[in-house]
C-alpha cells in the first residue's frame, strides 16, 4: 500500500519545531525563494497522524517476486534471467524507446533525435547484436500506457525476471517526463536496466552520443583520472545535512578509501562543501571521473519563472542554515545548470546526486495532500528533468543518477539519537561504477532496495487490526517512497571504462525496421493506430484529462482556440 499525507505542509511552521531534537524527522529540500524548509521537520507520531492507506502500486507483484528472489537467489543476476550475463550486451541486449506519437511535426522532430543518436546506436547494434531494439511508432510508448501494457505488446512477458530475447535488460528512454511518465520508468526498472535522456536540443542528442563513444572507443585514461571525490554540505542548526554529511558521506569515504580498483578518494564535507568547490569539481581542474553529493536540494513554487532552471540545485555550505538565515538564497549559496563555467569540461564523468529534485521533479507532490482535497497538490505545470543534469549531460557527461521529488533521510539511516548509518545501496552501487561495470546494472541495488521496503510497507499495513509503531511505520513509508525515486539519466548500458576498446562504428548502417518476438498473452495491437492526442488544458488534472471522451477533448481544445 501507499501512503498520504492529510495536511497542508504550509500550516506547519519550522521556527516551531525545536531543531536540536533528534526524533523528528528530517526533510531534505529548502523553498529558496523563502530561506525556509521545503516541508518542515514533524515527530513520528505526527506523520502517522497523517497517513491514510491507498491501493498497492500497478506493480507490486513484480516487487514481490523481486523480493522473493533476492532473498532465495534464484537469480544470479538480479534483474535479467538465470544464465544471461548482465555485462555482456550481446547477451543482454540494448534497445531505445520512443514515444509513440501520431503528430507529423512530433514524428519530424523524433526523426531528427535519432538521426543525432546515430553513433551511440550504431554502437549498441554492434555490440547487441540480434538484440538490439528501436521501439517507436506503434512499439513506441503510447499515452497512458502501463508497463505491463507496453510489455506485452513487444513480446515479453509483464512481470518476472528480464528475458533480452524478447526485450533487451539495457532500455533508454527518449523523451520527456511529459511524454512517457517518471512512473513508467520506476515500474519498468523493477525487472530492467533503464536510462532516461531528454535535451532541448537536437545537437545536444549528439553531443551525447559522441561522448558515449568516444569513452567506449578511447578510455577515459586521457581525460579522467581514477578519481572518485564526496561533497557533502554541511551548516550550522541543520539536521538534515548533519545526518547525511556524518551518517552518509564520511562513511562511504571511510569504506571506499583504500579501494582495491586503484581510485584516489577524496572528501570536501562541511566547510570544504562551498559553491566555488563544486564548480571545480563540475568541470574545472578537479573534475573527478565519478562525483557524490549530498545536500539539500533547491524547491521553488510553481508559479515561480526559475523553477525549471534552479529547481533540485545543489545547496552548499555557503548557505549559513536556518537560524542565521531566514530571507531567500541568493545565487552563490547554490550550484544551478546555469552555474556551470562556460568551458567546463565534464565528459566522460559520472555524477550520484543525494538531493530533492536533483533529477527532476514531478507535476503532483507524491508526499503532502491537503485535507479533504480530491486531487493530489501539483508542484510544477508539468513535470520536468533537472536542469543541472541536463546541462551535464548535454556536455558529455555519461551518466547522473539522482531523485524526483524529495529525497529522505531514512535512505541512508534510521533515525533517533542513537541512529545507525546504513549504507550499503549507496556503496555497492559505487563498488560497480568503480568496477567499470554499466552504470543501470550498478543502479540494480536501488531497485532491490526500493522491491523489499514496498513489499514489507504493504504487508505492514494490510494487518488492519495491528497497533503500529509510529517510528517504524514512518521510517518504512519514508524509506520506500524515496528508494523508489532515484533514477538515471543518461544510457543505462555507459561505463566508466578506462580500457576501451570497443570498435567504432564508422560508417554503419542501422536495421530501419526490427521486430521482437511475438507477444505473449493479449492480442497484439502493435499496429493499431496511434490515438489521437489533444494538449491538455492546465486548469484540468491529467487524470481527468485521461477519462474525459475524445470528442469532449476536441471540443474543449475548439473553444480555447
Amino acid at each position: 500500500m501507499q501512503l498520504i499525507f492529510v495536511v497542508d505542509p504550509a500550516m506547519l511552521d519550522a521556527a516551531s519545531v525545536p531543531m536540536s531534537n533528534d526524533d523528528l524527522l528530517y526533510f531534505n529540500g529548502i523553498d529558496i525563494a523563502t530561506g525556509g524548509y521545503g516541508m518542515p521537520p514533524m515527530t513520528p507520531e505526527a506523520m502517522k497522524a497523517l497517513v491514510l492507506d491507498e491501493p498497492d502500486p500497478e506493480n507490486m507483484e513484480d516487487l514481490e517476486a523481486r523480493k522473493i528472489a533476492v532473498q532465495t537467489e534464484r537469480e544470479g543476476h538480479l534483474g535479467v534471467k538465470e544464465g544471461v550475463d548482465p555485462l555482456d550486451l550481446a547477451q543482454a541486449g540494448w534497445g531505445v524507446i520512443f514515444p509513440a506519437t501520431a503528430d507529423v511535426d512530433a514524428r519530424a522532430a523524433q526523426a531528427a533525435i535519432r538521426e543525432a543518436l546515430t553513433e551511440l546506436l550504431a554502437l549498441r547494434h554492434s555490440q547487441a547484436g540480434p538484440r538490439f531494439r528501436i521501439y517507436e511508432g506503434p512499439r513506441g510508448h503510447r499515452p497512458g500506457q502501463s508497463k505491463a501494457k507496453w510489455l506485452q505488446n513487444n513480446g515479453a512477458a509483464p512481470s518476472g525476471p528480464a528475458d533480452p530475447d524478447k526485450v533487451p535488460y539495457y532500455l533508454l528512454i527518449v523523451g520527456s517526463p511529459e511524454e512517457i511518465p517518471y512512473s513508467f520508468q520506476y515500474q519498468l526498472d523493477v525487472q530492467y536496466a533503464v536510462g532516461r535522456l531528454w535535451f532541448p536540443t537536437v545537437a545536444e542528442y549528439a553531443s551525447y552520443a559522441r561522448s558515449v563513444v568516444d569513452v567506449e572507443v578511447q578510455g577515459l585514461t586521457e581525460r579522467r583520472k581514477r578519481r572518485l571525490c564526496f561533497f557533502g554540505a554541511r551548516t550550522e542548526g541543520d539536521r538534515a545535512t548533519e545526518l547525511s554529511s556524518t551518517r552518509l558521506v564520511e562513511p562511504l569515504v571511510q569504506q571506499l578509501t583504500g579501494n582495491d580498483h586503484g581510485w584516489e578518494v577524496h572528501g570536501f564535507v562541511g566547510q570544504e562543501a562551498t559553491h566555488a568547490n563544486l564548480q571545480t569539481l563540475l568541470g574545472g581542474e578537479q573534475t573527478p571521473a565519478l562525483l557524490f553529493t549530498a545536500s539539500h536540494g533547491a524547491e521553488l513554487p510553481m508559479d515561480d519563472p526559475r523553477q525549471r532552471a534552479h529547481q533540485g540545485a545543489l545547496v552548499c555550505s555557503d548557505w549559513p542554515g536556518p537560524q542565521q538565515w531566514r530571507e531567500p538564497l541568493p545565487e552563490r549559496f547554490y550550484f544551478a545548470g546555469e552555474h556551470l563555467s562556460p568551458d567546463a569540461d565534464v565528459a566522460g564523468m559520472m555524477l550520484l546526486c543525494f538531493a530533492c529534485f536533483g533529477a527532476g521533479t514531478p507535476q503532483y507532490d507524491e508526499f503532502s495532500r491537503l485535507r479533504r482535497a480530491e486531487r493530489r497538490r501539483p508542484i510544477a505545470p508539468a513535470p520536468f528533468m533537472g536542469a543541472l543534469p541536463l546541462s551535464l549531460l548535454g556536455r558529455g557527461a555519461l551518466a547522473v543518477i539522482g531523485h524526483v521529488d524529495r529525497a529522505w533521510g531514512c535512505s541512508f539511516t534510521d533515525g533517533g539519537p542513537r541512529a545507525k548509518s546504513h549504507t550499503a545501496t549507496f556503496e555497492s552501487t559505487l563498488r560497480r561504477l568503480l568496477q567499470e561495470q554499466p552504470v543501470g546494472h550498478a543502479f540494480d541495488y536501488f531497485d532491490i532496495r526500493y522491491a523489499e521496503l514496498s513489499t514489507e510497507l504493504s504487508e505492514e499495513l494490510q494487518d488492519e487490526w495491528k497497533e503500529h509503531d509510529a517510528n517504524d511505520l514512518t521510517m518504512l513509508w519514508t524509506a520506500n517512497n524515496d528508494a523508489r525515486g532515484y533514477v538515471v539519466l543518461g544510457d543505462p548500458a555507459a561505463r566508466l571504462t578506462f580500457r576501451g576498446g570497443a570498435k567504432r562504428p564508422d560508417g554503419a548502417v542501422l536495421p530501419t525496421s526490427l521486430q521482437p518476438s511475438s507477444p505473449v498473452g493479449e492480442a497484439d495491437d502493435r499496429d493499431a493506430p496511434i490515438p489521437e492526442v489533444i494538449a491538455r488544458p492546465p486548469e484540468i488534472s491529467e487524470e481527468d484529462w485521461r477519462h474525459t471522451p475524445l470528442a469532449v477533448q476536441r471540443y474543449i481544445d475548439r473553444r480555447r482556440q
